[in-house]
């Protein structure tokens, strides 16, 4: 039986074309985590120049390289598993990627994203493979946001078939400048179909989004707000974070 794990939800600020603010952050929250006890630090999509930023054009990096050097050394020096969403350069491709460090600070899988929003596509090139491994804690599965899209979900139903203990995904959940939350509350697009896909494979369903501003790309000027959610194997809510362009935290969940 897989024992239980900690895991901290690390619903971090990303400014938009910062890296090396970006990572001081991220390192930060890495080791906050440890501090608390925490197994695993699951961080945003893109939590290194920001989702669409076309600075990515020239900043982005191989995997391994600069960034998750970073992060892999976070990772050893805190005793902590990280799960974070990089930019990732491959030849004359950029890919919106994710990995999953080991304890250790040892890259154990990459996952590029699929289901990219169709003007993200004029700088991201679509991932092609699923990507799970097996930890102390289960076998971790790895998607990005959208790759867990609410009007259907193939992709977390195959890493559910795949045996999928702990499906782990940064994002980046955004709206428009003007949106009233106290009118259209944010988050239930996202519970109904992770609660599902939760409660059907038995599996505990994580997703990290940052907070900040969407600099670049169709949403330019749209706010990141947080909100991240985690959901138990039964399909139950765990944590929901805080909704907010400034609403930056560290929320710790234990299944």
């Amino acid at each position: 039986m897989d024992k239980k794990v900690r895991i901290a939800m690390g619903q971090m600020l990303v400014e938009a074309g910062q890296l090396e603010a970006n990572l001081k952050r991220a390192c930060k929250m890495i080791h906050t985590a440890a501090d608390k006890g925490c197994d695993i630090i699951v961080l945003p999509e893109s939590m290194d120049l920001g989702w669409t930023h076309p600075c990515a054009k020239n900043l982005a990096e191989p995997i391994p390289g600069y960034s998750s050097a970073k992060l892999c050394q976070a990772a050893k020096e805190s005793n902590i598993y990280v799960v974070a969403g990089l930019t990732e350069r491959s030849g004359d491709r950029i890919f919106n990627a994710a990995v999953v460090i080991s304890n250790v600070g040892e890259i154990l899988i990459t996952h590029r994203k699929i289901n990219e929003l169709s003007f993200a596509l004029d700088l991201y090139t679509v991932g092609d493979k699923l990507n799970t491994t097996e930890t102390e804690f289960g076998k971790i599965g790895l998607a990005i946001c959208a790759d867990l899209r609410p009007e259907g979900d193939p992709i977390g139903n195959t890493l559910g078939l795949m045996g999928t203990r702990l499906l782990l995904t940064p994002c980046a959940w955004a709206v428009k400048p003007d949106h009233n939350n106290n009118l259209n509350p944010y988050g239930q697009e996202w519970i109904d179909p992770y609660s599902k896909i939760a409660k059907t494979y038995h599996m505990t369903v994580v997703g990290v989004s940052n907070v900040g501003m969407v600099e670049g790309g169709e949403w330019d000027g749209w706010k990141c707000i947080g909100c991240s959610i985690a959901i138990g194997p039964n399909g139950e809510l765990l944590a929901h974070g805080t909704y907010g362009e400034y609403a930056e935290e560290l929320i710790v969940i234990e299944v």
